[in-house]
């Protein structure tokens, strides 16, 4: 059950997060920098974009101290809350026909209210999964929030591709507006399944024991300054190459290889599909062999497909095209991204276990995801695919190095200081 709610709740936070991206590679940049040419417009739309992720480290520290004083349970219902109002307020924003230059100022804003609250959702999410499994199933369980990913993605891609089939002007009007808009009603959903479930054993038991940290995010920075480094490296490829596969994509197989934008966004869809039912295996096999090879595995392959990616995609055919994202998505993202929540979860002790893991995903989402797609949309007139490539590559080198250097942690006894 707890597990379920995990899932349940990460799918819709990540919902709204993902919309951003999808709308900031396809419309935002006409709505709120028209007086741009189509690649400056691109880049200022991807640079709102980024935003978000510099919040997400705040997010991240406030939050997790707060999970690691208070608890668990609660700050997931609040980082619900923030996530739902300010994706529910983007669907109401004026654009630059109405408001000029403010508008891109209010988006920005409400970009930086979405980055805090996701960077303080993930830490809570995955310690209500991994703290409540068994000891030798960590891996599985933790993987549940993790599917909430590509869950939201595909979700938020599906909404968003109904209504881009409308007429163009309608859907710059008002179609655009609605995906954004319906995220409270899923909002609402998520409290009610989050409010039900129980505090996580090992808060619980820390709590009795009266030896919670003081200042958490201190004592992170005190005793797991490594594991908040490594922790980081780690997410550097998964992160990444995530956004580019499932944001810069879109930008280079419509803009570039002229691909339909109903395929592309097709192709998102039918790879986050096989995302979601690969992120459970390759958290089921960590428990099995270990988080390390799994995961290096991952980086590993982030760097083998990049070029064939973006090859396929230049071919313009369909079935190629989304060929390209499901063999990026399960054999690149996916094997990173399931053992994750365990992993860097057991890299901390249960006294600061939210603020450390949040704190490590989240640095890496300012040089990682949030600036992926700005970065590589830079590298494409001059570079190409080469560009685009080798970019992964080194992005999957960084993630590989910091893997070697963490521990095992497959087979820790997670509660061994409460």
């Amino acid at each position: 059950m707890v597990a379920l709610a995990s899932f349940v709740g990460t799918t819709i936070e990540w919902y709204d997060f993902f919309l951003y991206g999808t709308a900031a590679a396809l419309v935002f940049n006409k709505l709120f920098f028209p007086t741009f040419d189509p690649i400056a417009g691109t880049l200022a739309s991807f640079g709102t974009y980024a935003v978000g992720f510099i919040a997400r480290p705040f997010g991240g520290v406030i939050i997790g101290h707060y999970g690691d004083k208070i608890g668990r349970k609660s700050m997931l219902v609040l980082t619900l809350l923030i996530m739902g109002v300010a994706t529910f307020l983007i669907g109401l924003l004026p654009t630059y026909a109405t408001l000029g230059p403010w508008a891109a100022g209010l988006l920005v804003l409400l970009r930086l209210v979405q980055g805090f609250g996701v960077g303080g959702e993930w830490g809570g999410a995955v310690l209500m999964a991994v703290e409540h499994a068994p000891p030798h199933r960590r891996g599985f369980y933790g993987s549940w929030p993790q599917m909430g990913v590509p869950a939201g993605l595909l979700l938020s891609t599906f909404v968003f591709a109904a209504f881009s089939r409308l007429p163009e002007d309608q859907f710059l009007a008002w179609g655009w507006r609605v995906p954004f808009l319906v995220s409270i009603f899923l909002v609402g959903l998520g409290l009610l399944i989050r409010m039900r479930i129980l505090e996580t054993p090992a808060f619980a038991k820390m709590k009795e024991k009266r030896v919670e940290a003081m200042m958490p995010i201190v004592e992170v920075l005190k005793k797991y300054p490594r594991q908040v480094l490594l922790a980081a490296g780690a997410r550097v490829a998964e992160n990444g190459g995530f956004y580019i596969f499932s944001v810069f994509t879109l930008l280079y197989a419509t803009q570039h290889a002229k691909v339909e934008r109903s395929v592309a966004l097709t192709g998102v869809m039918i790879a986050s599909a096989f995302d979601f039912v690969a992120i459970p295996f390759y958290g089921h096999l960590s428990d099995r062999i270990g988080r390390r090879p799994v995961y290096i595995f991952g980086a590993v392959m982030t760097g083998v497909l990049a070029y064939p990616l973006f090859w396929l995609i230049d071919t313009g055919s369909t079935p190629l095209v989304w060929l390209g994202l499901v063999l990026v998505f399960t054999f690149a993202h996916a094997p990173m991204y399931g053992p994750q929540a365990a992993f860097l979860s057991e890299l901390f002790g249960t006294r600061v276990r939210y603020s450390g893991a949040s704190l490590g995903a989240q640095l890496a989402s300012i040089v990682a995801g949030g600036l992926s797609p700005f970065i590589a949309t830079a590298l494409m007139p001059k570079y190409g695919r080469a560009g685009l490539s080798v970019y992964l590559a080194v992005m999957g080198l960084i993630t590989v190095f910091a893997v070697l250097a963490a521990a095992e942690t497959a087979r820790k006894d997670i509660h061994e200081d409460a």
